[in-house]
């Protein structure tokens, strides 16, 4: 596997390393050594996949708070997105920073989410699948999310918006903690 760190800390692109011969190729998409050897959380403990009708479709921007924070790996198998991070942690020097990266189901490329992070994605493509690794199981009760178009976060998605949630449009704007629930927004 071939590891690039992205702007945001702990937030990796992942592509898998090819061997290829008369039949096709091989390659590996995820190991316990590599991610532990490169500071990624290697826990496993649930895999979903999310099937998309319609280009244009966007999910999130999603996370699980704390103590039940997840990591993730992303991956597109069917179609295309462009898979969005914005790291929550307020004390990262990142902060408030996203990140945006298309993948696909031909470049078989994939994004490494640390704790800590909302993610999001558009579809590029009709019938787009993405397949998540996740770190931490589901809890409902820590699940909460960002709006995909806050100013807070100034999110430059490539194409415009068709099918979204109500619960993800209607997300309020985004507080830091050193704001707190007093401060204006203007």
């Amino acid at each position: 596997m071939i590891f690039m760190g992205t702007p945001l800390a702990g937030a990796f692109i992942i592509e898998p390393e090819r061997r290829e011969d008369e039949r096709g190729f091989f390659a590996r998409t995820w190991c316990e050594r590599e991610f532990t050897a490169h500071g990624l959380n290697p826990r496993l403990v649930q895999c979903n996949i999310s099937f998309n009708k319609k280009k244009g479709t966007l999910r999130g921007m999603h996370y699980q708070a704390a103590p039940y924070e997840e990591a993730k790996l992303v991956r597109c198998t069917r179609g295309a997105i462009y898979d969005v991070i914005v790291d929550l942690r307020p004390a990262s020097p990142t902060f408030k920073q996203y990140f945006g990266v298309t993948l696909t189901a031909e470049a078989r490329n994939a994004l490494y989410i640390p704790e800590g992070f909302a993610h999001g994605f558009l579809t590029l493509a009709d019938e787009s699948e993405i397949f998540y690794q996740m770190s931490e199981f589901y809890a409902p009760d820590y699940a909460g999310g960002v709006r995909w178009n806050d100013p807070a976060f100034g999110i430059n998605w490539p194409a415009p918006v068709q099918v979204i949630s109500e619960r993800d449009a209607a997300y309020p704007d985004f507080i830091s903690p050193e704001e707190g629930p007093d401060h204006e927004h203007h």
